[in-house]
Protein backbone atom coordinates (compact mmCIF):
# COMPACT_ATOMS: atom_id res chain seq x y z
CA UNK A 1 0.00 0.00 0.00
CA UNK A 2 1.24 3.46 -0.87
CA UNK A 3 0.26 6.80 0.99
CA UNK A 4 -0.31 9.56 -1.18
CA UNK A 5 -1.61 11.89 1.17
CA UNK A 6 -2.86 12.09 5.07
CA UNK A 7 -4.53 15.42 6.41
CA UNK A 8 -6.07 14.55 9.88
CA UNK A 9 -7.47 17.52 12.27
CA UNK A 10 -6.60 17.72 15.71
CA UNK A 11 -9.90 16.85 16.16
CA UNK A 12 -9.30 13.39 14.26
CA UNK A 13 -11.77 13.87 11.43
CA UNK A 14 -9.95 14.15 8.37
CA UNK A 15 -8.57 12.28 4.83
CA UNK A 16 -6.12 9.84 3.63
CA UNK A 17 -5.52 8.98 0.05
CA UNK A 18 -4.06 5.63 -0.80
CA UNK A 19 -3.08 3.68 -3.82
CA UNK A 20 -4.09 -0.49 -3.09
CA UNK A 21 -0.79 -2.22 -4.87
CA UNK A 22 -1.15 -5.97 -3.94
CA UNK A 23 -4.16 -8.11 -3.47
CA UNK A 24 -3.55 -7.97 0.35
CA UNK A 25 -4.15 -4.25 0.40
CA UNK A 26 -7.59 -5.01 -0.02
CA UNK A 27 -8.18 -6.35 2.83
CA UNK A 28 -6.44 -3.69 4.91
CA UNK A 29 -8.48 -1.38 3.09
CA UNK A 30 -11.75 -3.44 3.90
CA UNK A 31 -10.74 -2.89 7.67
CA UNK A 32 -10.47 0.88 7.23
CA UNK A 33 -13.60 1.46 5.26
CA UNK A 34 -16.64 2.01 7.92
CA UNK A 35 -20.31 2.55 7.20
CA UNK A 36 -20.65 6.19 7.03
CA UNK A 37 -17.10 7.30 5.76
CA UNK A 38 -17.05 9.19 2.26
CA UNK A 39 -15.22 7.23 -0.33
CA UNK A 40 -14.08 9.03 -3.59
CA UNK A 41 -12.65 6.97 -6.64
CA UNK A 42 -12.28 5.98 -10.23
CA UNK A 43 -15.15 3.61 -11.24
CA UNK A 44 -17.15 2.33 -14.70
CA UNK A 45 -21.17 4.09 -14.71
CA UNK A 46 -23.43 2.92 -17.27
CA UNK A 47 -24.92 5.86 -18.97
CA UNK A 48 -27.58 6.65 -21.02
CA UNK A 49 -27.20 9.02 -24.12
CA UNK A 50 -30.19 10.19 -26.52
CA UNK A 51 -29.36 10.89 -29.73
CA UNK A 52 -30.65 14.10 -31.59
CA UNK A 53 -32.80 11.85 -33.37
CA UNK A 54 -34.53 10.34 -30.24
CA UNK A 55 -32.67 7.07 -29.98
CA UNK A 56 -31.65 5.82 -26.77
CA UNK A 57 -28.44 4.27 -26.27
CA UNK A 58 -26.25 3.47 -23.24
CA UNK A 59 -22.35 3.24 -22.72
CA UNK A 60 -19.79 2.67 -20.13
CA UNK A 61 -18.24 5.69 -18.83
CA UNK A 62 -15.17 6.15 -16.27
CA UNK A 63 -15.37 8.90 -13.86
CA UNK A 64 -15.17 9.53 -10.12
CA UNK A 65 -17.47 9.37 -7.77
CA UNK A 66 -17.68 10.01 -3.93
CA UNK A 67 -20.01 8.33 -1.88
CA UNK A 68 -21.23 7.93 1.59
CA UNK A 69 -20.69 4.19 2.52
CA UNK A 70 -23.71 2.10 2.87
CA UNK A 71 -22.06 -1.34 1.99
CA UNK A 72 -19.03 -3.08 2.28
CA UNK A 73 -18.36 -6.38 0.34
CA UNK A 74 -14.72 -8.12 0.44
CA UNK A 75 -14.53 -11.75 -1.34
CA UNK A 76 -11.16 -13.30 0.77
CA UNK A 77 -10.11 -15.80 -2.16
CA UNK A 78 -10.18 -12.74 -5.00
CA UNK A 79 -9.10 -9.99 -2.58
CA UNK A 80 -12.05 -8.16 -4.42
CA UNK A 81 -13.50 -5.06 -2.22
CA UNK A 82 -16.65 -3.64 -3.30
CA UNK A 83 -18.33 -0.65 -1.81
CA UNK A 84 -21.92 0.18 -2.53
CA UNK A 85 -23.48 3.62 -0.92
CA UNK A 86 -25.17 6.88 -1.97
CA UNK A 87 -23.41 9.53 -4.40
CA UNK A 88 -22.73 12.97 -2.50
CA UNK A 89 -21.15 15.12 -4.79
CA UNK A 90 -22.32 16.62 -7.87
CA UNK A 91 -21.10 14.80 -11.13
CA UNK A 92 -22.20 15.53 -14.67
CA UNK A 93 -23.14 11.75 -15.02
CA UNK A 94 -24.42 10.54 -11.14
CA UNK A 95 -27.40 12.53 -9.69
CA UNK A 96 -27.00 13.58 -6.32
CA UNK A 97 -28.59 10.16 -3.76
CA UNK A 98 -28.05 8.07 -5.99
CA UNK A 99 -26.54 4.37 -5.74
CA UNK A 100 -23.60 3.35 -7.09
CA UNK A 101 -21.06 0.33 -6.35
CA UNK A 102 -17.18 0.81 -6.30
CA UNK A 103 -14.86 -2.12 -6.98
CA UNK A 104 -11.53 -0.80 -5.61
CA UNK A 105 -8.75 -1.79 -8.28
CA UNK A 106 -5.08 -2.17 -7.63
CA UNK A 107 -2.88 0.84 -8.67
CA UNK A 108 -5.47 3.40 -8.56
CA UNK A 109 -5.81 5.64 -5.82
CA UNK A 110 -8.81 6.16 -3.89
CA UNK A 111 -9.24 8.83 -0.50
CA UNK A 112 -11.47 7.74 2.54
CA UNK A 113 -12.63 10.27 4.55
CA UNK A 114 -13.59 9.97 8.32
CA UNK A 115 -15.17 12.08 10.98
CA UNK A 116 -12.83 10.19 13.29
CA UNK A 117 -10.15 8.63 12.65
CA UNK A 118 -8.60 5.97 15.95
CA UNK A 119 -5.66 4.99 16.52
CA UNK A 120 -6.52 1.20 15.55
CA UNK A 121 -7.31 2.16 12.32
CA UNK A 122 -4.57 4.72 11.94
CA UNK A 123 -1.90 2.10 12.98
CA UNK A 124 -3.37 -0.29 10.42
CA UNK A 125 -2.46 2.11 7.78
CA UNK A 126 1.36 2.38 8.96
CA UNK A 127 1.28 -1.29 8.89
CA UNK A 128 -0.12 -1.41 5.42
CA UNK A 129 2.62 1.18 4.30
CA UNK A 130 5.49 -0.72 5.62
CA UNK A 131 7.59 -2.59 2.96
CA UNK A 132 8.77 -5.00 5.46
CA UNK A 133 5.02 -6.50 5.76
CA UNK A 134 5.07 -8.57 2.99
CA UNK A 135 3.42 -12.14 2.08
CA UNK A 136 6.59 -14.29 3.14
CA UNK A 137 5.74 -17.57 4.05
CA UNK A 138 4.06 -20.28 2.50
CA UNK A 139 3.22 -24.00 3.36
CA UNK A 140 2.19 -26.99 2.05
CA UNK A 141 -0.18 -28.84 4.67
CA UNK A 142 -0.69 -32.96 3.24
CA UNK A 143 -1.44 -36.14 4.02
CA UNK A 144 -1.44 -38.84 1.68
CA UNK A 145 -4.01 -37.99 -1.23
CA UNK A 146 -4.58 -34.50 0.58
CA UNK A 147 -2.84 -31.11 0.25
CA UNK A 148 -3.59 -27.76 0.97
CA UNK A 149 -0.94 -24.66 -0.75
CA UNK A 150 -1.40 -21.79 1.69
CA UNK A 151 -0.03 -18.17 1.62
CA UNK A 152 0.39 -16.76 4.92
CA UNK A 153 0.77 -12.94 4.82
CA UNK A 154 1.09 -11.21 8.04
CA UNK A 155 -2.84 -10.38 7.64
CA UNK A 156 -4.53 -13.58 6.11
CA UNK A 157 -3.83 -16.98 5.13
CA UNK A 158 -4.90 -17.84 1.81
CA UNK A 159 -5.40 -21.54 0.58
CA UNK A 160 -3.81 -21.15 -3.10
CA UNK A 161 -4.75 -24.48 -4.43
CA UNK A 162 -6.03 -28.08 -3.29
CA UNK A 163 -4.85 -30.95 -4.47
CA UNK A 164 -6.87 -34.16 -4.10
CA UNK A 165 -6.04 -37.61 -5.78
CA UNK A 166 -7.63 -41.10 -4.50
CA UNK A 167 -4.81 -43.45 -3.52
CA UNK A 168 -5.74 -46.82 -3.67
CA UNK A 169 -4.74 -49.44 -0.20
CA UNK A 170 -1.43 -51.34 -0.68
CA UNK A 171 -1.70 -54.85 -1.69
CA UNK A 172 0.02 -58.11 -0.88
CA UNK A 173 2.76 -58.76 -3.26
CA UNK A 174 1.06 -55.73 -5.38
CA UNK A 175 1.84 -52.04 -4.84
CA UNK A 176 2.21 -50.55 -7.94
CA UNK A 177 -1.72 -49.39 -8.00
CA UNK A 178 -0.58 -47.11 -4.96
CA UNK A 179 2.83 -46.23 -6.40
CA UNK A 180 1.75 -44.66 -9.28
CA UNK A 181 -1.46 -42.82 -7.43
CA UNK A 182 1.15 -41.54 -4.70
CA UNK A 183 3.41 -40.31 -7.78
CA UNK A 184 0.65 -38.34 -10.03
CA UNK A 185 -0.15 -36.83 -6.20
CA UNK A 186 3.42 -35.77 -5.59
CA UNK A 187 3.58 -34.26 -9.23
CA UNK A 188 0.00 -32.18 -8.89
CA UNK A 189 1.60 -30.57 -5.59
CA UNK A 190 4.62 -30.11 -7.08
CA UNK A 191 3.01 -27.94 -10.02
CA UNK A 192 0.91 -26.14 -7.68
CA UNK A 193 3.91 -25.32 -5.23
CA UNK A 194 5.27 -24.01 -8.40
CA UNK A 195 2.32 -22.37 -9.77
CA UNK A 196 1.28 -20.75 -6.57
CA UNK A 197 4.39 -19.72 -4.49
CA UNK A 198 6.49 -16.46 -5.69
CA UNK A 199 9.97 -17.34 -4.22
CA UNK A 200 11.33 -13.95 -4.63
CA UNK A 201 9.10 -12.70 -1.81
CA UNK A 202 8.64 -16.36 0.33
CA UNK A 203 11.56 -16.32 2.93
CA UNK A 204 10.18 -19.78 3.80
CA UNK A 205 8.10 -22.83 2.50
CA UNK A 206 6.78 -25.27 5.25
CA UNK A 207 6.09 -29.03 4.43
CA UNK A 208 3.57 -30.15 7.06
CA UNK A 209 2.40 -33.69 7.09
CA UNK A 210 1.72 -36.83 9.75
CA UNK A 211 4.09 -39.52 9.06
CA UNK A 212 6.74 -39.82 7.02
CA UNK A 213 4.92 -38.44 4.04
CA UNK A 214 6.61 -34.52 3.96
CA UNK A 215 10.02 -36.59 3.71
CA UNK A 216 9.06 -38.97 1.11
CA UNK A 217 7.85 -35.87 -0.85
CA UNK A 218 10.46 -34.01 -0.84
CA UNK A 219 13.06 -36.45 -1.80
CA UNK A 220 9.91 -37.11 -5.13
CA UNK A 221 10.38 -33.27 -5.45
CA UNK A 222 14.39 -32.76 -5.62
CA UNK A 223 14.83 -35.81 -7.18
CA UNK A 224 12.42 -34.66 -10.28
CA UNK A 225 14.11 -31.49 -9.76
CA UNK A 226 17.62 -33.08 -10.72
CA UNK A 227 16.64 -34.99 -13.54
CA UNK A 228 14.03 -32.03 -14.96
CA UNK A 229 17.14 -29.59 -13.90
CA UNK A 230 14.63 -27.09 -12.25
CA UNK A 231 16.35 -24.26 -11.42
CA UNK A 232 13.82 -22.46 -9.17
CA UNK A 233 13.66 -25.58 -7.10
CA UNK A 234 17.17 -26.52 -6.78
CA UNK A 235 18.30 -23.27 -5.82
CA UNK A 236 15.81 -22.47 -3.64
CA UNK A 237 15.76 -25.93 -1.57
CA UNK A 238 17.05 -24.19 1.43
CA UNK A 239 13.83 -22.44 1.67
CA UNK A 240 11.76 -25.71 2.74
CA UNK A 241 11.37 -26.68 6.16
CA UNK A 242 9.68 -30.02 7.15
CA UNK A 243 7.53 -30.07 9.98
CA UNK A 244 4.83 -31.88 11.57
CA UNK A 245 1.08 -31.33 11.10
CA UNK A 246 -1.90 -34.25 12.42
CA UNK A 247 -3.44 -33.72 8.81
CA UNK A 248 -3.76 -32.29 5.50
CA UNK A 249 -6.66 -29.61 6.26
CA UNK A 250 -5.33 -26.35 6.55
CA UNK A 251 -6.43 -25.87 10.24
CA UNK A 252 -3.22 -28.11 10.70
CA UNK A 253 -0.95 -24.96 9.72
CA UNK A 254 -1.15 -23.86 13.64
CA UNK A 255 0.47 -26.77 14.84
CA UNK A 256 3.11 -26.24 11.71
CA UNK A 257 3.40 -22.56 12.73
CA UNK A 258 4.04 -23.49 16.51
CA UNK A 259 7.14 -25.95 16.02
CA UNK A 260 10.03 -23.95 17.65
CA UNK A 261 12.29 -24.68 14.81
CA UNK A 262 9.36 -22.76 12.40
CA UNK A 263 9.29 -20.20 14.98
CA UNK A 264 12.65 -19.40 14.69
CA UNK A 265 13.24 -19.42 11.08
CA UNK A 266 10.27 -16.93 11.35
CA UNK A 267 10.90 -15.20 14.08
CA UNK A 268 10.45 -11.74 12.38
CA UNK A 269 6.94 -12.08 10.69
CA UNK A 270 3.47 -11.35 12.54
CA UNK A 271 1.86 -14.37 11.74
CA UNK A 272 4.60 -16.41 13.62
CA UNK A 273 3.98 -13.87 16.57
CA UNK A 274 0.15 -14.19 16.65
CA UNK A 275 0.62 -17.83 16.72
CA UNK A 276 2.86 -17.86 19.81
CA UNK A 277 0.91 -15.15 22.02
CA UNK A 278 -2.13 -18.00 21.43
CA UNK A 279 -0.02 -20.87 22.24
CA UNK A 280 1.13 -18.83 25.67
CA UNK A 281 -2.40 -17.48 26.36
CA UNK A 282 -3.75 -21.27 26.72
CA UNK A 283 -0.80 -22.17 28.29
CA UNK A 284 -1.54 -20.40 31.12
CA UNK A 285 -5.36 -20.51 30.97
CA UNK A 286 -3.94 -24.45 31.71
CA UNK A 287 -1.49 -23.85 34.52
CA UNK A 288 -2.33 -20.14 35.76
CA UNK A 289 -6.20 -19.67 35.40
CA UNK A 290 -6.04 -16.44 37.03
CA UNK A 291 -3.41 -14.76 34.96
CA UNK A 292 -5.33 -15.31 31.73
CA UNK A 293 -9.07 -14.34 30.80
CA UNK A 294 -11.32 -13.74 27.70
CA UNK A 295 -14.36 -11.82 27.48
CA UNK A 296 -14.82 -8.51 27.05
CA UNK A 297 -16.23 -7.80 30.48
CA UNK A 298 -13.17 -9.66 32.15
CA UNK A 299 -10.68 -8.45 30.27
CA UNK A 300 -11.84 -5.10 30.93
CA UNK A 301 -11.79 -5.40 34.59
CA UNK A 302 -8.37 -7.00 34.28
CA UNK A 303 -7.59 -3.77 32.27
CA UNK A 304 -9.22 -1.39 35.02
CA UNK A 305 -6.60 -3.09 37.52
CA UNK A 306 -3.76 -2.33 35.15
CA UNK A 307 -3.18 -6.28 35.39
CA UNK A 308 -2.80 -7.03 31.20
CA UNK A 309 0.42 -7.50 29.96
CA UNK A 310 -0.41 -8.88 26.59
CA UNK A 311 -3.98 -7.95 25.01
CA UNK A 312 -4.93 -10.27 22.10
CA UNK A 313 -7.80 -9.00 20.08
CA UNK A 314 -9.54 -9.57 16.37
CA UNK A 315 -9.91 -7.21 13.83
CA UNK A 316 -13.34 -8.10 13.08
CA UNK A 317 -14.46 -6.78 16.37
CA UNK A 318 -13.01 -2.86 14.76
CA UNK A 319 -15.50 -4.00 11.95
CA UNK A 320 -18.54 -3.71 14.05
CA UNK A 321 -21.25 -1.71 13.14
CA UNK A 322 -22.00 -0.22 16.62
CA UNK A 323 -19.39 2.75 16.92
CA UNK A 324 -20.07 2.84 20.57
CA UNK A 325 -19.21 -0.48 20.41
CA UNK A 326 -16.40 0.12 17.93
CA UNK A 327 -15.07 2.69 20.24
CA UNK A 328 -15.19 0.72 23.35
CA UNK A 329 -12.59 -1.83 21.94
CA UNK A 330 -10.54 0.94 20.72
CA UNK A 331 -10.76 2.28 24.12
CA UNK A 332 -9.43 -0.93 25.70
CA UNK A 333 -6.46 -1.00 22.85
CA UNK A 334 -5.27 2.56 23.76
CA UNK A 335 -5.28 2.18 27.70
CA UNK A 336 -2.90 -1.35 27.72
CA UNK A 337 -0.46 0.45 25.38
CA UNK A 338 -0.66 3.46 27.88
CA UNK A 339 0.23 0.81 30.52
CA UNK A 340 2.77 -0.59 29.11
CA UNK A 341 1.06 -3.57 27.74
CA UNK A 342 0.99 -4.92 24.28
CA UNK A 343 -1.37 -5.12 21.91
CA UNK A 344 -1.64 -8.15 19.34
CA UNK A 345 -4.36 -7.38 16.80
CA UNK A 346 -5.25 -10.92 15.00
CA UNK A 347 -6.60 -11.14 11.64
CA UNK A 348 -9.84 -13.08 11.55
CA UNK A 349 -8.77 -14.84 8.21
CA UNK A 350 -5.50 -16.84 9.92
CA UNK A 351 -6.13 -19.71 11.54
CA UNK A 352 -4.66 -18.24 14.69
CA UNK A 353 -7.62 -15.68 14.02
CA UNK A 354 -9.74 -18.23 13.38
CA UNK A 355 -9.27 -19.57 16.80
CA UNK A 356 -9.02 -16.45 19.05
CA UNK A 357 -12.98 -15.29 17.37
CA UNK A 358 -14.49 -18.82 18.89
CA UNK A 359 -12.88 -17.06 22.40
CA UNK A 360 -15.01 -13.75 21.77
CA UNK A 361 -12.34 -12.52 19.80
CA UNK A 362 -10.57 -10.88 22.88
CA UNK A 363 -8.30 -12.08 25.41
CA UNK A 364 -5.50 -10.98 27.91
CA UNK A 365 -2.48 -12.81 29.61
CA UNK A 366 -1.57 -10.70 32.83
CA UNK A 367 0.87 -9.44 34.81
CA UNK A 368 -0.05 -10.88 38.05
CA UNK A 369 -3.19 -13.00 39.52
CA UNK A 370 -6.47 -11.49 39.56
CA UNK A 371 -8.03 -14.07 41.54
CA UNK A 372 -10.97 -11.73 43.02
CA UNK A 373 -12.58 -11.34 39.31
CA UNK A 374 -13.12 -14.92 38.88
CA UNK A 375 -14.24 -14.24 42.48
CA UNK A 376 -17.37 -12.03 41.65
CA UNK A 377 -18.26 -14.36 38.87
CA UNK A 378 -18.78 -17.12 40.97
CA UNK A 379 -20.76 -15.12 43.31
CA UNK A 380 -22.67 -13.44 41.12
CA UNK A 381 -23.62 -16.61 39.35
CA UNK A 382 -24.59 -18.10 42.87
CA UNK A 383 -26.95 -14.99 43.21
CA UNK A 384 -28.91 -16.34 40.00
CA UNK A 385 -28.90 -19.68 41.20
Amino acid sequence: MKLVRKDIEKDSAGQVTLVPEEPEDMWHTYNLVQVGDSLRASTIRKVQTESSTGSVGSNRVRTTLTLSVEAIDFDSQACQLRVKGTNIQENEYVKMGAYHTIELEPNRQFTLAKKQWDSVVLERIEQACDPAWSADVAAVVMQEGLAHICLVTPSMTLTRAKVEVNIPRKRKGNCSQHDRALERFYEQVVQAIQRHINFDVVKCVLVASPGFVREQFCDYMFQQAVKTDNKVLLENRSKFLQVHASSGHKYSLKEALCDPTVASRLSDTKAAGEVKALDDFYKMLQHEPDRAFYGLKQVEKANEAMAIDTLLISDELFRHQDVATRSRYVRLVDSVKDNAGTVRIFSSLHVSGEQLSQLTGVAAILRFPVPELSDQEDDSSSEED
